[in-house]
């Protein structure tokens, strides 16, 4: 095997057993968080398929549904490696452990992209623009949600599937070397394709996300100016649920800046520092899907309703446990 020219320095901080295990029991709390809220929009997302009489779903909420498979997919991906990351300690399956971390990167690129998709569609919709070459542009895409949807699954794959073959997974405890299956770069070549990777699968969405929010932030302050303007300061201007989408997306973009920001310090520590942290880059990920979920649902006016009844209804099964229901708001 080929020594990288960072696995000279030793690393200064390196997780203990005890460090995994907990991570590890935490991302299994947060998997049951993340398969429970996106369970819950596929299954709104189906009922509403059933009851369109063109059975077809709005663009929304087809990519919608779209990032919660992958969530879901992901979620379970994720738990499985720290799973097998906490039960190896002596690598015998070291390449079980870098199919997973090659599947876990691909669902990563899918869901990010997806999720920069949605936040580009509403962005779309929700904004009024001249007509020009890029709202032209802009709105070729959003009448083809399904084949970019589809480019956007290949492209997962077909930029993640080649680590196996340009980095080199770790199939043993040696001193210096990460967690087990770890893929790592030990040339210029692999270090190349790693940035080339956290380039186009978590810094290209983000600058797409930001650049919508701020879109849709600028013409929002707009029109509500307009608005106010309109009705001479008698009552404050009210958009309902246009407001509530506004919201869910500009929250999916904080989200997503405050998760890149850690994300891209944790692959740092990982790839050049060479600490043994990906538990920790798993355990923010799963942070990730189980708030970005949340999200969705809440951004849902109707979705959220639906839920908050639901969750009281079973709490009135249970006298003793009436103190915990949620008011619910009537319109």
């Amino acid at each position: 095997m080929l020594r990288s020219p960072y696995s000279s320095r030793e690393p200064s901080i390196m997780l203990s057993s005890l460090d995994k295990l907990v991570a590890w029991v935490l991302t299994g709390f947060l998997a049951i968080l993340t398969i429970f809220f996106n369970m819950y929009l596929l299954l709104i997302n189906q009922r509403n398929y059933r009851k369109s009489t063109k059975h077809r779903l709005n663009p929304a909420d087809f990519i919608i549904t779209a990032i919660s498979l992958a969530s879901m997919s992901l979620q379970v991906l994720m738990y499985l490696w720290q799973t097998l990351d906490v039960i190896d300690t002596v690598c015998r399956i070291s390449l079980a452990g870098a199919i997973l971390l090659v599947l876990i990167f691909s669902l990563k690129f899918i869901m990010f992209w997806s999720t920069a998709f949605l936040t580009f569609y509403y962005g779309t919709k929700l904004v009024m623009e001249p007509v020009h070459c890029y709202t032209r542009f802009q709105e070729a895409i959003v009448k083809h949600v399904h084949m970019a949807l589809a480019v956007i699954v290949v492209s997962g794959f077909a930029n993640c599937v080649p680590l196996l073959s340009v980095l080199t997974y770790y199939n043993g405890t040696s001193s210096g070397l990460s967690d087990c299956g770890s893929i790592m770069p030990t040339d210029t070549t692999g270090l190349a394709y790693v940035f080339y990777y956290g380039i186009i699968s978590d810094i290209v969405p983000g600058i797409i996300m930001v650049k919508c929010s701020i879109s849709i932030s600028y013409h929002l302050a707009k029109h509500l100016l307009d608005m106010k303007a309109s009705s001479n300061s008698a009552h404050g201007p009210k958009l309902g649920t246009q407001m509530r989408v506004i919201k869910m997306t500009l929250s999916l973009v904080v989200v997503y800046v405050v998760f890149l920001i850690v994300d891209i310090f944790t692959q740092m520590t990982v790839v050049l520092m060479r600490r043994n942290t990906l538990a920790l880059t798993i355990l923010f990920a799963s942070i990730y899907t189980t708030v970005s979920a949340f999200v969705l649902v809440y951004g849902k006016k109707s979705y959220w309703k639906e839920l908050i009844a639901t969750y009281n209804l079973f709490l009135a099964e249970y006298p003793c446990l009436s103190s915990m229901k949620v008011k619910e708001v009537k319109t």
